[in-house]
């Protein structure tokens, strides 16, 4: 029986101007769903896991689509509670070379912010799960989210399932010292903490001499401080960051750096042309995720993370629908991207 890694989180429709047009520009949104936790649940299940994605969405023909929307891929829904008067929305630009992207949220008094514990049956949800999953997106929504979130962690650990969390700070969401004050809280029911040096300031506080991604130039002294900051105070099993080398909106480099409380590991570094790198991230996460539920080295892990991630960023969408075979292919280094007949 394949194991069994459960997701908590909320799944928006994303619409997104055609091609690389503006927002001005545009007359038409190109439709889909997604958001950090389904993302990675999605991922899981692509990889032969079972992925289950615990959200609340209104019972209506658009809460509805976005459950068919994950049950396309093989997501398990069952525990996926319906109530609320809305789904959240978020509209996208996707920026070129020198132009950045841009998100407009629509996501307020959502399904999800206004769920209750009660709302859920963790016992049942966590039975025989291997894995627990969760971001800092979530908790941003409201006071009910974050204390939804506690309670999943909680229940998790008491489970003695193994939980993990992407810091994911969202400044449109909430500010420093609301995300500290949470996610301080939140951290200490978690075994792996996954996120950026940027995100480990702003959600947690940590500071080291730091990166100006805007550069293109990454300070591994400042990541690696901020990782020993990390598990000293809360003990994580392992610490992950992606690392983006921002060249432009087009083209960014792309690695990670794990540690065990221990040793760092630093992985192979690619340079990617971007088609859509919203999930990057959380193809990161899932693929972190699977290689630790599937017994992989931690260097192992972190290097499938990275190969997955980085075909991640040529799949419009927010969810990574490369195939283990994939990955796999480009672990062996093999990135030419010739037609496959």
């Amino acid at each position: 029986m394949a194991k069994k890694a459960v997701t908590l989180g909320e799944i928006m429709l994303r619409l997104s101007t055609p091609g690389f047009k503006r927002f001005v520009q545009s007359d038409s949104f190109d439709v889909t769903y997604g958001g950090g936790e389904a993302n990675v649940a999605t991922s899981l299940c692509n990889y032969g896991l079972n992925g289950v994605f615990v959200t609340r969405v209104p019972d209506n023909p658009i809460g509805q689509s976005a459950i068919n929307h994950l049950r396309r891929y093989g997501v398990d829904t069952q525990f996926i509670a319906r109530g609320g008067d809305r789904l959240g929305i978020y509209f996208l630009e996707t920026g070129a070379s020198m132009r950045a992207s841009q998100v407009v949220y629509d996501r307020a008094n959502t399904a999800i912010s206004e769920a209750k514990i009660s709302d859920f049956d963790f016992d049942k949800i966590f039975d025989g799960a291997d894995w627990f999953h969760t971001t800092g997106i979530t908790p941003a929504l409201s006071d009910q989210a974050a204390a939804l979130t506690e309670a999943a962690l909680k229940a998790a650990k008491t489970k003695g399932i193994t939980t993990s969390i992407d810091l994911n700070y969202r400044k449109k969401l909430w500010s420093k010292e609301k995300a500290r004050e949470v996610m301080t809280r939140l951290c200490q029911y978690v075994d792996v903490c996954i996120g950026n040096e940027e995100d480990a300031h702003d959600s947690l506080g940590f500071t080291s001499e730091g990166t100006d991604v805007t550069k293109g130039e990454l300070n591994l002294d400042g990541f690696k401080d901020v990782c020993r900051q990390m598990i000293d105070k809360f003990n994580f099993k392992y610490v992950a960051s992606s690392l983006r080398e921002s060249h432009s909106a087009s083209d960014n480099g792309w690695s990670a750096l794990v540690y065990d409380g221990k040793e760092f590991y630093h992985t192979k570094k690619y340079e990617i042309r971007i088609v859509d790198r919203v999930g990057g991230g959380d193809s990161f996460a899932s693929g972190l995720i699977y290689g630790l539920m599937t017994d992989k080295s931690l260097p192992d892990a972190a290097e499938f993370a990275v190969a997955a991630s980085a075909l991640k960023h040529t799949i419009p969408g927010d969810m990574n629908h490369a195939t283990l075979a994939d990955v796999e292919t480009l672990l062996k280094g093999d990135g030419s991207g010739r037609v496959q007949r």
